[in-house]
This record gives C-alpha cells, sequence and structure tokens, in this order.
C-alpha cells in the first residue's frame, strides 16, 4: 500500500486557498478605499505626505549556529521515553547529530523492522551514490530488421509520457513520447507499420515477494517494466490511480498510434539497429527528491534497477536489492540487519534496522567542510516532506494535532503498510541544533501509530534536553 490511509484534502485545500484570496483582496479593496483621493480631501487631509523612513531588511532564516548545545542522552530520554513506552507495536528508534554523527538516543536501534516505504531511503542513497546525478533514464527507438518495422527500446524510465508539450502529469521535466514519435517519422525513409516493444533491459518476475496484486488497482504500483508512460498510470495526473498490468505494451500501443502503425508485438532490438531517436528523462537527482518527496514506488523500482545495471548486477527484484545493499556498503556504511526484496518498501518482507536509515540520513545531513565538498547525498535531505506542508506529509501534523508545533519544521520520510508505521528524517530543536531521527512501529495500526510518530518528532523538535 505504500503510503496510504491519506484521507482526500485537496479539495478542502484549495477551497481554503480560495477564501484566502478573496479575504486579501476584500482587504486590499478597503485599504484602497480608505485612501482615496476624494477620502482625503473630505477628511481634510490634503497635505503632501511624508516619505517613510527606509526600513533595513531582517533576515527571516539564516544558517544554524555551529555552537548550538547538543541535547543530552538523559534529556532525550526524558523528554521520549514515556512516549516510546507507550509506543502501541514493537518499536525501534534512534536520534543522531548530523555534525559530528554521534547517537544521542536510540532505542533498540539495531533491531530490523519491517519499514514500509522509509526503505526508499537506501534505494535512493544507493542511486545517488552510483548514478551519474546529472543523467537521467533514456528510450529509445532502433530500426528493425523487416522494412517499416522500428522497436521501441524500453531504457527504464516510468515518467515517459504520452502526454503533448504543454501538459504536465506527476513527473517533473518527463521526456515525452511525442518527440520520440516526431523524430523516428523525420528519419524514418518509408511508412511505419510495426512497432517492436523490447522489454529485456529487465530480468525476473515482475512482480516482488511481499506485494499484494490488488495494489495495481488501488493504484500504488504496476508491474515492473523498463517501457511504461506514467508509471503505468491509468490517469497520468493522479499521483494514486488505478494502473495498467501491461504497462510496457500500452506504451507501444501509444507510439503506433503516434507513427501509424497498425501492428504492435514484443520482441527484441538487433544489434546494430540504426538509431532512429531517443528521449531522456529528468535528471537522477531530482528523479530521487521526487521519489522522496511523493514516496513514488515505480519510480523507486526503476532507479533500484539502475543501480543493478550500473554495478553490473542482474537487473531484477534480487539483483537490485543486492546491488543496493553492495553499494552502500562499498560507499562505508554498515548495512547490517537490513534485508530487501524491492527498492520501494511495498513489501512486507522487507527488514530494516532504525540505526540504518539514522545513519544515511545523518551523513545525507552533514554539513559541508569547503565549497569544494561534494554532497552526493544531499537529495536525500532535499526531497523530504515537509510535516503540514507537501508530499506525503501534506496532511499529517494537523493544527489541532498533538504533533501540530512539527508543522513547517520536521521534514521525513515517511512508511506505511498495514500494521507497519515509519517516520525518518530531521528536525531543528529548540536550541537550534539540527538532529536526524528514525522512528519505526510494527504490530498495530497505522491510524493508532502514525499520530504518535509525528508527536514523537514534534516533541524532538520543541525539546533542548539538556
Amino acid at each position: 500500500m505504500g503510503d496510504t490511509l491519506r484521507v482526500p484534502g485537496r479539495g478542502v485545500r484549495r477551497a481554503v486557498a480560495v477564501v484566502t484570496v478573496l479575504v486579501l483582496a476584500a482587504g486590499i479593496g478597503s485599504a484602497v478605499s480608505l485612501t482615496a483621493p476624494t477620502l482625503v480631501s473630505d477628511l481634510g487631509l490634503t497635505g503632501s505626505p511624508a516619505a517613510p523612513e527606509p526600513v533595513p531588511p531582517v533576515p527571516a532564516l539564516g544558517p544554524l549556529a555551529a555552537t548550538a548545545p547538543l541535547p543530552t542522552t538523559a534529556g532525550l530520554e526524558a523528554a521520549l521515553g514515556e512516549a516510546v513506552a507507550d509506543m502501541p507495536g514493537r518499536f525501534t528508534g534512534t536520534v543522531l547529530d548530523p555534525a559530528t554523527g554521534a547517537v544521542l538516543w536510540a532505542s533498540d536501534a539495531e533491531r530490523a523492522l519491517v519499514p514500509g516505504s522509509t526503505a526508499k531511503i537506501l534505494t535512493a542513497a544507493a542511486a545517488l551514490l552510483t548514478l551519474n546525478p546529472t543523467d537521467g533514464f533514456v528510450t529509445r527507438v532502433v530500426a528493425g530488421t523487416q522494412p517499416g518495422t522500428v522497436v521501441l527500446v524500453g531504457g527504464g524510465d516510468p515518467t515517459l509520457t504520452a502526454l503533448p508539450e504543454g501538459e504536465d502529469g506527476v513527473y517533473p521535466g518527463p521526456a515525452r513520447l511525442t518527440e520520440l514519435a516526431q523524430e523516428v517519422q523525420e528519419r524514418m525513409p518509408g511508412p511505419i507499420d510495426t512497432v517492436v516493444v523490447d522489454t529485456n533491459r529487465y530480468s525476473g518476475p515482475t512482480s516482488a515477494p511481499g506485494w499484494d496484486p490488488a495494489d495495481v488497482g488501488a493504484g500504488f504500483v504496476t508491474p515492473i517494466e523498463p517501457l511504461m508512460l506514467d508509471g503505468g498510470r491509468l490517469d497520468p495526473t493522479l499521483q494514486d490511480t488505478p494502473r495498467t498490468d501491461e504497462p510496457a505494451l500500452v506504451a507501444g500501443r501509444a507510439f503506433a498510434e503516434l507513427v501509424g502503425a497498425d501492428e504492435v508485438e514484443t520482441g527484441t532490438a538487433p544489434g546494430q539497429g540504426e538509431r532512429l531517436g531517443s528521449v531522456t528523462s529528468a535528471p537522477f537527482s531530482e528523479l530521487v527528491e521526487h521519489t522522496m518527496r511523493t514516496s513514488d514506488n515505480v519510480l523507486a523500482e526503476a532507479l533500484a534497477r539502475e543501480v543493478a545495471v550500473v554495478r553490473g548486477g542482474q537487473p531484477s527484484f534480487a539483483g537490485a536489492a543486492e546491488q543496493t545493499l553492495a553499494a552502500l556498503t562499498q560507499a562505508g556504511f554498515d548495512p547490517s540487519g537490513a534485508v530487501l526484496v524491492d527498492g520501494s518498501g511495498l513489501s512486507t518482507d522487507d527488514e530494516v534496522p532504525a540505526q540504518v536509515l539514522g545513519a544515511l540520513l545523518a551523513a545525507a545531513a552533514t554539513p559541508a567542510e569547503s565549497d569544494r565538498d561534494t554532497d552526493f547525498l544531499r537529495p536525500l535531505i532535499t526531497g523530504l516532506p515537509v510535516a503540514g506542508g507537501d508530499g506525503t506529509l501534506d496532511d499529517r501534523f494537523g493544527v489541532d494535532a498533538p504533533s501540530a508545533s512539527g508543522r513547517g519544521t520536521v521534514r521525513a520520510k515517511t512508511g506505511t503498510l498495514t500494521n507497519v508505521s515509519s517516520l525518518a528524517g530531521l528536525v531543528t530543536d529548540a536550541d537550534g541544533r539540527l538532529l536526524v531521527f528514525a522512528f519505526m512501529s510494527n504490530g498495530a495500526s497505522p491510524a493508532t501509530v502514525r499520530p504518535r510518530l509525528d508527536a514523537l518528532a514534534a516533541e524532538l523538535g520543541g525539546c533542548g534536553c539538556p
């Protein structure tokens, strides 16, 4: 189910936005009427107004002080301990200082639990450590072996869209099938009658162990193939909407319609086939941010497969999981206790300790020591949803909730499956110290646990905890 159980609220927010605009407009109108020339004259205020003294700007935001005091373990235990003791289900958690890497507080942090979508932190980190951040997925078309035949070769890009230029779906800067079709038609010497769909970039099953088959119809995932449109969505403008169960063929048919072909079939591109066109997705760094913000399961799986391809592993679920952990190990992280069977965290067979999530986020949030530092993992942080603001946290940390103080200050990756809840991210405490946290619970309903995890993160943010 990924990050589900969200209450539809966009219509409500839209209404609130409209009311806000009307109130602002009314306020502006009042201001104009009170300063109109006729009113000034009627009141006898006809003198020239004095020029106001310029007010020097005051910075609203600034860097965190490097000298901000660290909370103590005893202080954190006093602030968090009671809530943790009352947390339903099996709990694991940790709090770290990213500036030093020190673990400030932990509760069974080495214990591996089902992470839900916080497993995407491992996938995203491996992608950032393995892939060139400015590269993207490439979808190409080559000439077939028969006259009038072209081969559409899947390059792993789930963001490819059939929407025309000027119309946007859910993905940032997507490659467009219309552009690819135009390129091919310009270079093809004659009419096209057959489109061959090549999905050989990936191997193995298209569904992972521990996935619920109903998740396709529910809109959380589609069979993982290296060719699809808009993540397999039937409505490309909605994040969670029913998906197709044959994404590559759907993409092939859409391309055939654009180039005027009558036949669509599956096959393999010839080894020396002439390239007729190609399109490239948004850069991997942007796609990682989008994956973190929206918890996009299909995009996470594509990134994991790309890690496997680049590292020379098998481009399957098992191969991608293996290479994800290998990439983290090679980079100096210790993923001990982590067991992955997919890249999205949608599987109930995944297990990850809170200390692994915390270590990765702490590394991503570590302050740069010089202008020459290359912060490969920074998109892990910049992609985190903001509490009460965007992504999968847009409808959490409500204004009347116990976690309300965390609105706009907590940034975290969410994770939700049946009886699985997790929250991992960062917050600045009351003394101005940036802290990283990872909280996980298994065995109790998310409806009960998620508000408590939110409140725990908000409490951390409000704590000086000396």
